[in-house]
């Protein structure tokens, strides 16, 4: 193409000759429809093609944080992912494929709740309910887990994983798994047992689950939890439990009430035990009281017996004869009888009273 447009078309103009008779066969000059947007205008005209092919084909792709890019080349899977970020490709020849590798949650429930992050659809990790899992027990009933699994894609082996397993690897390799071990861990049990050993269920199934997952080649997923949260039985296995429950329950008070009266009584006993202690040691101590005034009563009258002599008791005597004198003075009438040996007390008898009195004197 020329550089000017103008020049060429000049050159391509007809003479006056052809175009009198174009003027006469009714038809008009030839103009240049880009005579007047200058020598510039075949590069717009290119920049435009260049931004309707990008809008057109975009071959380019932009990779969101919690993500990771496949590449494919012609229908072959890269096996390094693409990090965060923006990435050019080939149109038709190549195609990056962007890969959730955020933390998700699947439930198995028969409960329905609301949708959770459905404005966010483009940045959640992912979200999915399946119904309760169905297992027989040991003995042939039927029995509804209720279960929550968080896991994630491994991002290093995202390419390699989507290349073999798919877009449904999540069925392939959490659900089938999931199902396969809670099968196999609760039939072990019969429906009676399962609340009761709720505990020991719940770590066996996240332990086998977490072992089956990590043996698959390449480890394609992490497991972060496995949550068990209801244990649904039938209800005929329900009410049964609940009169062994409540059976257990009035034992246990009346276990209770034994024990509260055995401990009374022995309360009782202890007490009892402590007053006869108590009036033991109080008897042993009037009886040591006793025991001890009279040994001290004895030494006392030992002492004053072995004090005793014939001049100490005739000046005693002295002293009473001379107080019965004192009273002879008040009374005349009165009869003294002296005891044989000059011995105190003697014995005083009024004579003037109708009746006598016998006074003991004693010093």
């Amino acid at each position: 193409m020329p550089a000017d447009m103008n020049d060429y078309f000049k050159k391509k103009k007809p003479s006056n000759n052809s175009g009198s008779n174009q003027n006469n066969s009714g038809g008009g000059n030839f103009q240049n429809p880009m005579g007047n947007m200058g020598k510039g205008a075949p590069w717009i005209f290119i920049l435009l093609a260049i931004a309707f092919g990008l809008f057109a084909l975009k071959p380019f792709t932009i990779i969101n944080s919690g993500e990771v890019g496949i590449k494919i080349n012609t229908g072959k899977f890269e096996d390094t992912p693409l990090q965060p970020g923006l990435h050019f490709f080939i149109p038709v020849l190549q195609k990056i494929v962007p890969v959730n590798t955020r933390i998700r949650l699947i439930t198995y429930s028969d409960v329905t709740t609301g949708a959770l992050g459905d404005g966010y659809r483009n940045y959640e990790g992912g979200l999915k309910r399946n119904p309760a899992i169905t297992v027989l027990d040991r003995r042939g009933l039927t029995v509804n887990i209720d279960l929550a699994v968080q896991y994630r894609l491994r991002a290093e082996t995202a390419p390699k994983t989507i290349e073999k397993w798919g877009t449904s690897w999540e069925e392939k390799i959490i659900n089938s798994k999931v199902r396969e071990v809670v099968r196999d861990v609760v039939g072990q049990y019969t429906a009676e047992q399962l609340p009761e050993m709720r505990n020991e269920i719940a770590a066996a199934i996240e332990t086998k689950i977490k072992q089956s997952v990590q043996e698959l080649p390449e480890k394609p997923v992490i497991l972060t939890s496995v949550e068990l949260r209801t244990i649904n039985l039938p209800t005929k296995i329900k009410e049964q439990i609940e009169r062994v429950q409540i059976a257990k329950q009035e034992v246990t008070i009346a276990e209770q009430m034994k024990e509260k009266a055995k401990q009374e009584a022995q309360r009782k006993a202890e007490i009892a035990r402590g007053e006869a202690e108590k009036n033991r040691i109080e008897a042993q101590g009037e009886a040591d009281k006793i025991r001890i005034e009279a040994e001290e009563q004895a030494k006392a009258n030992k002492l004053i017996s072995s004090s005793l002599t014939n001049e100490l008791l005739q000046l005693e005597q002295i002293k009473t004869q001379g107080k019965f004198n004192d009273a002879l003075k008040v009374n005349k009438d009165a009869q003294i009888f002296l005891t044989p040996g000059g011995a105190v007390p003697n014995i005083w008898v009024d004579a003037k009273g109708k009746e006598q009195k016998t006074i003991s004197a004693e010093q």
